[in-house]
């Protein structure tokens, strides 16, 4: 008794060739789709999932994998020069912030969005982990939306504060509805400039030491703001740019202005999103010594 692939080798040999050339073609086409898909079948899972739940429709909520958290902490530690655990101990800091997690779930319910939302903060932990080692004076953020990166840094200034470390925040948003979860004691560490993102950056008349891009997502209007505030920026800034994954507008502002950049790669976990990143643009000074900031910080603490 023949096995069944036996008797297709028989009925192989009896094929004309272009038959079998053609078979031969399909077999390993398909071979080779089957291999490409499994780098993709679970995120399509991740998809289908969902797809039926009420969640956010943008600005995407999730962890970063764990290899990926410790990427940006190793990222950073290179930028700054300060030690691995202070960083981690940062990103747990706002990981583990149950009082800026219930606010935000609070204001999300008082809103009416969607009731399957689980805030996660993703690569605005990097956001988080600059604003606590910078220990920033001024921080400013275009492009504010709901105010979730607005409470994470709000909070990060809080703990400074609450360090001896004074800060204000600024937020730019031509939407008028823009920052409604930007409230309570988050909301007493700075306020929401609405209108056009550069002009209202035009009119600021303050020194930034942390300058995070989040607007309006075209590549002009990205580099535009960069410029307008490159006479603004503190000898220790440090941009973060968050649409660096599309466009080349920070790194190409670094080059014009002899800033170094890098550029960190998001990976998100159980999510079918593939990841955003942060662009980061700092100046080479920004050693170990560039980052100790007592000095910077003299006098009493300063508040609106």
């Amino acid at each position: 008794m023949r096995s069944p692939q036996q008797m297709l080798f028989s009925v192989a040999k009896l094929m004309p060739r272009p038959l079998k050339t053609f078979l031969k073609s399909q077999i390993r086409a398909r071979r080779r789709r089957t291999f490409a898909m499994s780098y993709y079948r679970e995120r399509l899972d991740f998809i289908r999932s969902w797809a039926k739940r009420d969640t956010e429709d943008v600005n995407f909520y999730y962890k970063l994998t764990d290899h990926n958290r410790a990427h940006l902490v190793h990222l950073i530690e290179c930028i700054t020069g300060h030690p691995y655990a202070t960083i981690s101990s940062y990103v747990d800091e706002l990981e583990n912030d149950d009082k800026l997690r219930s606010h935000i779930r609070r204001a999300f319910k008082a809103f009416g969005f969607g009731r399957d939302i689980t805030v996660d903060f993703g690569r605005r932990l990097g956001w988080y982990a600059f604003a606590r080692i910078i220990k920033p004076k001024i921080v400013v953020e275009t492009g504010v939306d709901l105010g979730v990166g607005s409470c994470v840094l709000a909070s990060a200034l809080l703990r400074n504060t609450s360090e001896g470390y004074s800060g204000r925040y600024y937020g730019t948003d031509i939407s008028l509805t823009a920052g409604k979860l930007f409230c309570d004691e988050y909301a007493a560490m700075g306020k929401i400039l609405y209108g056009d993102s550069i002009e209202s950056l035009k009119k600021l008349d303050e020194q930034i030491d942390l300058f995070i891009n989040d607007s309006d997502h075209s590549a002009e209007y990205e580099y535009n703001e960069y410029l307008t505030v490159a006479d603004k920026l503190s000898g220790r800034s440090v941009i973060l740019g968050d649409n660096a994954h599309v466009t080349d507008s920070l790194s190409r502002f670094s080059l014009k202005t002899s800033r170094k950049f890098v550029f960190f790669s998001e990976k998100p976990a159980n999510h079918w999103y593939p990841g955003a990143g942060i662009g980061i643009s700092f100046k080479a000074a920004s050693t170990p010594t560039a980052f100790n900031f007592d000095e910077l910080h003299r006098g009493p603490l300063s508040s609106f």
